[in-house]
């Protein structure tokens, strides 16, 4: 499996955000291109101790269920549902909100595990540096995919 630690599938995702355009379009969703790059943030936010979200209670409640799901080989589903603290409505700078998103992937080959906090998710809970950053991947690789890249 691929990972953001290792370099190599590091820059791979690094290339594909670089494919991304102003004009790329969604195969599905609402967010536009470049609220799709702010919206990538947030959970490398979160991994990186810098956006700090209380545990919610549904949380408490399915969190293990849900973390075993999103864990596991298979994709993200599409239009899956968000905290709202990861919801894009306004418009973004397309050049600004790229460079930000290549600069916090590239922090988790440079940095490593030692980057990411040893708080829990605010809604699967604990998490090992590998599952913080398998959660991240396939969240990245989810929204490129949406934009085609």
């Amino acid at each position: 499996m691929k990972s953001l630690f290792n370099p190599e599938h590091n820059q791979e995702i690094i290339a594909r955000i670089n494919k991304l355009t102003p004009a790329s379009t969604p195969q599905w969703g609402k967010m536009n291109v470049s609220q799709a790059l702010t919206h990538c943030q947030r959970p490398l936010q979160v991994a990186y101790g810098e956006l700090k979200l209380k545990r919610v209670f549904i949380g408490f409640l399915f969190g293990k269920m849900m973390k075993k799901k999103l864990l596991s080989p298979a994709e993200f589903g599409k239009n899956m549902p968000t905290d709202k603290h990861f919801i894009v409505n306004d418009e973004r700078d397309f050049t600004t909100e790229k460079h930000k998103l290549i600069s916090m992937v590239q922090k988790f080959s440079t940095k490593g595990a030692s980057s990411l906090t040893k708080e829990p998710h605010p809604f699967f809970g604990p998490l090992t540096s590998e599952e913080w950053e398998l959660l991240n991947h396939k969240h990245l690789h989810h929204h490129l995919s949406q934009f085609g890249v």
